[in-house]
């Protein structure tokens, strides 16, 4: 995963943190008065781009602030005299700018800056400035080399001097690189190197091509030509050096530079070049190996890297030394830098300045820029070499020392100020900070303070016992506090205090210990299909206190989600994919003091698209070569190509597959039949799928020829008793070779001496007529066209038709018959009456009735194979019903008939164990018995003497004891009672004959629930449910009868009285249905009802009266009804013969009560 290198960068961190947090001195605030410091500046040797304005570093702080000026070759440079200078406000920086003119050569020399305050002055380093040179190649005539094969050879390069020097390399012309290798390679001056020249070395256009780095500019040199005499037999020679030359050579390196040795040989064969080092090993870990083995690299020399460096170069020949003597020299590095000192009045001090170097260097000290000896002397002032002693300073000695360390290597300046103040101790730091860390990390609480004379610092934790220091805290000269691993235990309030003899000052730093954020579940690098859906996982574990936000980012950038994209807490899904979408996908969790990252890649798989520009070239009869250019992989590595074609003779249009290839072919020779015009097309396959095909080729015509394919799968049958057929499959139409395809037939008797007849035809069969009867005969055919025939078929035996078997198998019996097998025997029939070729005796049999009294039985005829040429075969039948009457004949059979039956045998099998019962069914009928029910089986095999029952209790893997129960033949039922509600019974039953006990039926009982116990029996089928619902029935009947006469005794409803007001004619009825008024027993008056606009009205059983709650019967206005219907129970019923009844059911009910 890419990933998961974070933690080890995280530790390199932490050690790099460390060690500045150790090397750090105590700042001095910027509001008090100090000396200046040079806080940056340009490098010691600085080449600048001629075509740039020049700038000059030079940046200071101090208090004040300081001023600056320069030396130019150590003279002051009077900037305000130079137009083309300018000074950058508050800095020391040179800007030298050339649009007005001038030439930047003009300002190249050595360059110092100074910054100077009231309290001293500073130095930077001597910057030698030099402008980058490009110089142009010098023209020349080369002259043509010329060398023999073998001989070893060194085109010169000489590139111009440059500043910084060029980086060479060889090209052609074309700008193509010369290729390199053991034998041919670049030398560490440009040169280039032949170890021996080969016939193919020679070109007209060998170039060495010079790039300047400052200007990005490349300089060609005018090309070599180069010829190479060339022989029949080239000598070998021994291995010499090309370069260095002689036996030894010596190489002076710096220190903490890059060692480069480099030993070239020449020799045929190529010799082979190893390194070592004279007393000692090389050291593996800076050693490189570069150029094929003939340059040895070390990286960041030091003194141990000194001494004698060999190289060996081997061939079969011999093998030849060069010695390389390496010496280390080095400018000066420190071993002590001086750093800035503050004191207090009457404190004492020291400034130390030590390095090293080879040679030793030279200490000089200097005072504010002058050298230390030509200063006032200072009673409170010691130099002893390279140390500046100070006893009991006072105010007023401030001042800037300068160190210089110098050999003839280089030189080294350092800028150490001496500041006397007097200050009681202070807090330079934020006030009562919250830290957050992460539990398990080495932890810094910082704490920066200032005070002259410097104050004590010590630590207290949530203000309780003594100072923090020892065990897993450390505390630092600059008051940082380390806690080595944080723990949640060392939460809590951290206080520093600074003490010195002028007070004391304190801060306060809260501590809270949190959870790493990290990633638990990593996307993984994952191929997908173009189309499919990729996922990448990003599960995350944090501390819940600390919110973390969860970003990706694909190939270092900010992924756009858009409408496709979705993303969720602990993934990314890219639904769809396309090429747009791969790359590296990166998982960000961050929370507000750590972060974690993971990632992968995501590559998308398509098919291959297809290859063209197909081409066919080297035409031959039956070949040609077919060349294409694969199409775009698609990232999955092409593995096959299929080459498919289509012709226009036999079937146009239609593309079939010819031949498939590896993947890494592109020309392939494609073997073709005559008498096609083809052309071709040709699909790419990778792990994806197939590529479209490629546009096709141009057509490709092949010449005629005789077929030289035999027809195959040739026979002859007989389909008839008096014939043969011969037939054989047609030749392919790109068998065909050629027009008017015909086959040519021959046949004879076998074993007779016949002549061959023959006869050519065009189809695929022909018809011998007349023939005996299953005679055998030797066949073969022959393929024809236009161009000749083809080679003929191999002899093959065929036979004319046959006819059935004259004769029936004879002595068939039958013996050894059991329950469900018994032998046969017969005698076999001659095999000239088979009249065919022999298939197999067929047994024909049929179970005729079963031995048990009333049993049915099929009839059904089956039918045994059985194979055998012996005088008196023999076979076993089996999977018989035991207890039967069987019967059985048997026939010979051949290919197309059967003979006459042989005699009818009958034979009965043996009694056997009977099937398992029909049925077993299990009932609970209450809580405490369990009914078991039974069937007897449908093949008893055999007189049924009764049953067994074999039971026993389950209690998940633990049984019971087995008991056993049995029972005649005429039982089919039994009830166990259970010893409690909750027991489980497994039962084995199973039907008896005198043979034993038959099929196992096995069923278990049960489970018993809470809820009223079911009984499992059909409930329909029991009496007195079958009772109750006759019953139900017969009340139902009798109601709807009373019901039907009541209402034709109540008849009609009058709405008026007759007697007391006719009706109009109106109210007759009409003959499509309306009331009829004038019927004898629409007479009666409606009881209830209004019977005369005087209010006479007599009340009935049916008045509405009766149905209200009181008395009265009411009416809305409406004319809707008061109250609710009622019954009145005392009326009485004499008056019911005199109204009529209502034609509701309920009425009927209660005129019946």
């Amino acid at each position: 995963m890419l990933g998961q290198g974070r933690h080890t960068a995280l530790a390199l961190v932490s050690l790099l943190l460390l060690s500045l947090r150790e090397a750090t001195p105590i700042e001095v605030p910027q509001d008090l008065k100090q000396p200046p410091t040079i806080v940056k500046q340009s490098v010691k040797d600085y080449i600048v781009d001629p075509r740039d304005n020049i700038i000059i570093e030079c940046e200071a702080k101090g208090n004040p602030v300081p001023t600056f000026s320069w030396r130019r070759n150590g003279k002051f440079f009077n900037i305000g005299k130079d137009p083309r200078v300018t000074m950058r406000k508050r800095s020391g920086t040179l800007e030298i700018g050339f649009r007005s003119g001038g030439r930047p050569e003009d300002y190249e020399g050595e360059y110092q800056c100074f910054a100077t305050n009231d309290f001293g002055v500073a130095l930077s380093n001597k910057i030698l400035l030099r402008v980058s040179k490009a110089p142009l190649w010098p023209k020349e005539v080369l002259e043509p080399v010329v060398v023999t094969e073998g001989s070893p050879l060194v085109l010169t390069c000489n590139p111009p001097p440059g500043l910084p020097p060029p980086f060479t390399f060889w090209m052609s012309s074309a700008m193509n690189p010369i290729s390199q290798d053991k034998r041919v390679s670049t030398g560490l001056n440009g040169d280039l190197y032949f170890s021996n020249v080969v016939a193919q070395d020679a070109h007209t256009d060998y170039s060495c091509n010079a790039r300047f780095l400052f200007t990005h500019t490349i300089q060609q040199k005018n090309p070599f030509t180069l010829k190479v005499l060339t022989s029949r037999k080239v000598s070998e020679s021994t291995p010499t050096f090309l370069s260095p030359s002689g036996s030894e050579s010596s190489k002076i390196v710096q220190r903490d530079e890059q060692l480069l040795l480099e030993c070239i040989a020449a020799g045929l064969p190529t010799p082979t070049v190893k390194w070592f080092k004279k007393g000692g090993d090389l050291p593996g870990n800076k050693v490189k190996f570069q150029n094929f083995n003939k340059t040895l690299k070390i990286i960041s020399v030091s003194e141990e890297d000194a001494g004698e460096y060999v190289c060996m170069a081997n061939s079969h020949l011999g093998s030849i030394r060069h010695s390389i003597f390496v010496q280390v020299k080095a400018a000066p590095y420190w071993l002590d830098k001086p750093t800035d000192l503050v004191l207090a009045p009457d404190e004492n001090g020291r400034l130390v300045c030590r390095a090293n170097g080879n040679p030793k260097p030279n200490i000089q000290w200097l005072i504010n820029g002058q050298p230390i000896d030509t200063s006032p002397a200072n009673p409170s002032r010691q130099v002893l070499g390279d140390t500046i002693l100070f006893r009991s300073v006072q105010m007023g000695s401030s001042a800037v020392y300068q160190c210089n360390a110098s050999n003839q290597h280089g030189y080294l300046l350092s800028n150490a100020f001496v500041s006397v103040l007097d200050m009681p101790p202070r807090m330079l730091g934020p006030k009562n900070q919250l830290i957050k860390v992460i539990e398990n990390n080495r932890t810094f609480l910082d704490c920066p303070f200032f005070g002259s004379p410097l104050p004590e610092l010590r630590w207290f934790k949530n203000g309780q016992g003594s100072g923090l220091d020892g065990g897993q805290y450390r505390v630092y000269i600059n008051g940082t506090l380390e806690i080595k691993r944080a723990r949640t235990e060392d939460e809590g309030t951290y206080t520093c205090v600074a003490n010195s003899i002028l007070g004391s000052a304190e801060n306060q730093v809260r501590l809270e210990v949190k959870a790493q954020t990290r990633i638990v579940r990593f996307p993984e690098h994952q191929s997908a299909i173009r189309g499919s859906t990729a996922r990448f996982n990003c599960k995350v574990k944090s501390d819940p206190s600390l919110p973390v936000t969860v970003t990706w980012t694909k190939d270092d950038k900010a992924l756009y989600l858009g409408w496709r994209l979705r993303k969720d807490d602990e993934s990314l899904t890219i639904p769809n994919v396309n090429e747009g979408d791969e790359g590296t996908y990166t998982c960000t969790v961050k929370s507000e003091i750590d972060q974690d990252s993971a990632s992968a890649r995501l590559t998308v798989l398509d098919r291959p698209d297809p290859p063209i520009d197909l081409d066919l070239s080297d035409p031959a009869a039956r070949s040609v070569r077919l060349t294409w250019i694969p199409g775009n992989d698609h990232r999955s590595v092409i593995t096959e190509f299929l080459v498919q074609f289509e012709e226009d003779r036999w079937e146009p249009g239609r593309w079939q597959n010819l031949s498939t290839y590896p993947g890494d072919l592109n020309s392939v020779i494609l073997q073709l039949a005559p008498f096609v015009n083809y052309q071709f097309r040709v699909i790419a396959i990778n792990s994806v799928g197939q590529s479209q095909p490629s546009r096709p080729s141009p057509r490709y015509k092949t010449s005629g020829a005789a077929p030289d394919v035999i027809p195959r799968g040739l026979r002859g049958w007989g389909s008839k008793k008096d014939n043969m057929e011969i037939t054989w499959e047609p030749l392919l139409d790109l068998e065909r070779n050629g027009p008017n395809l015909q086959y040519n037939v021959w046949w004879r008797r076998k074993d007779v001496g016949e002549e061959w007849s023959n006869v050519t035809t065009e189809g695929s069969k022909h018809i011998i007529h007349n023939t005996e009867t299953y005679v055998p005969y030797e066949i073969k055919v022959q393929a024809r066209n236009e161009f000749g025939q083809g080679p003929e078929s191999n002899v093959v035996i065929g036979y004319s038709g046959e006819d059935k078997p004259t004769d029936a198998p004879t002595d068939f019996r039958v013996s050894k018959v059991d329950s469900t097998k018994a032998n046969i025997h017969w005698k076999s029939v001659d095999p000239n009456s088979v009249q065919g070729e022999f298939k197999e005796y067929k047994l024909y049999y049929w179970r005729e009735s079963s031995i048990v009294p009333g049993l049915m039985v099929s009839k059904e005829n089956k039918t045994k194979g059985i194979y055998s040429t012996t005088s008196e075969p023999s076979g076993i039948l089996s999977d018989l019903v035991p207890y039967s009457k069987y019967k059985m004949f048997i026939v010979v059979a051949n290919r197309h008939f059967e003979g006459p039956p042989s005699n009818t045998v009958e034979f009965s099998t043996k009694e056997g164990v009977p099937d398992a019962p029909r049925f077993f069914r299990i009932n609970r009928r209450s809580f405490d018995t369990i009914y078991l029910e039974w069937d007897k089986p449908l093949e008893p095999n055999g007189i049924l003497t009764g049953y067994q029952l074999k039971y026993q209790t389950v209690n998940g893997s633990r049984v019971g004891r087995q008991q056993l129960e049995t029972f005649l033949p005429n039982m089919t039922d039994f009830t166990l009672r259970l010893p409690d509600r909750s027991t489980r019974f497994k039962f084995l039953l199973s039907a008896l004959t005198q043979v034993g006990a038959g099929e196992v039926f096995a069923e278990e009982s049960p489970h018993f629930t809470n809820e009223a116990y079911i009984d499992q029996v059909d409930i329909a089928t029991q009496g007195w449910f079958i009772g109750l619902m006759c019953a139900i029935a017969l009340i139902i009947l009798i109601l709807l009868i009373v019901c039907f006469i009541k209402r034709s005794r109540g008849g009609k409803y009058p709405v008026r009285d007759k007697k007391d007001l006719p009706l109009d004619s109106v109210d007759h009825k009409d003959q499509d249905g309306s009331f009829d008024y004038h019927s004898d027993e629409d007479n009666k008056p409606l009881q209830g009802s209004q019977t005369s606009l005087d209010g006479n009205v007599k009340e009935s059983d049916d008045s509405l009266v009766d149905y209200g709650e009181g008395g009265d019967g009411q009416f809305n206005e409406d004319g809707s009804f008061i109250g609710q219907y009622t019954v009145k129970k005392d009326k009485d019923e004499t008056e019911g013969n005199e109204s009529s009844e209502a034609t509701s059911p309920v009425n009927a009910i209660y005129s019946l009560a």
